[in-house]
């Protein structure tokens, strides 16, 4: 079985960037699309970023494109995302889980579909 943790949240100010990283055990990650979400106090989980099991594709939100970079490394089995221009309302618990397939979800942000669900960590942007 394929399990996921996360790392490297934060506090940070706005405009400042942070590295998450997913670690993966058990199963090989690369069997799988792997993707990005947050779930801002209050509100629902959201898709953030997908990239596909090579790592040769990637789809953002809108509301991180231009900012947020995924990248994955399979020998290391590790999903990274550099995070730049960071805002208040990127202020969340992140998450990273598989997908059931090599790749994304056709719909960016999809969250049906992932499961090995990390536990989290902790963003908070905020001067």
């Amino acid at each position: 079985q394929l399990q996921l943790a996360e790392s490297g949240g934060g506090l940070v100010q706005p405009g400042g960037s942070l590295r998450l990283s997913c670690a993966a055990s058990g199963w090989s990650m690369d069997s799988y699309a792997i993707g990005w979400f947050r779930q801002a106090p209050g509100k629902e989980r959201e898709g953030l970023s997908c990239i596909n099991w090579s790592g040769a594709h990637t789809n953002y939100a809108d509301s991180v494109k231009g900012r947020f970079t995924i990248s994955r490394d399979n020998a290391k089995k590790m999903v990274s995302l550099q995070m730049n221009s960071l805002k208040p309302e990127d202020t969340g618990v992140y998450y990273c889980a598989a997908y059931v397939a090599l790749g994304c979800p056709t719909r960016v942000g999809a969250i049906d579909g992932f499961d090995s669900w990390g536990q989290g960590t902790q963003v908070t942007v905020s001067s």
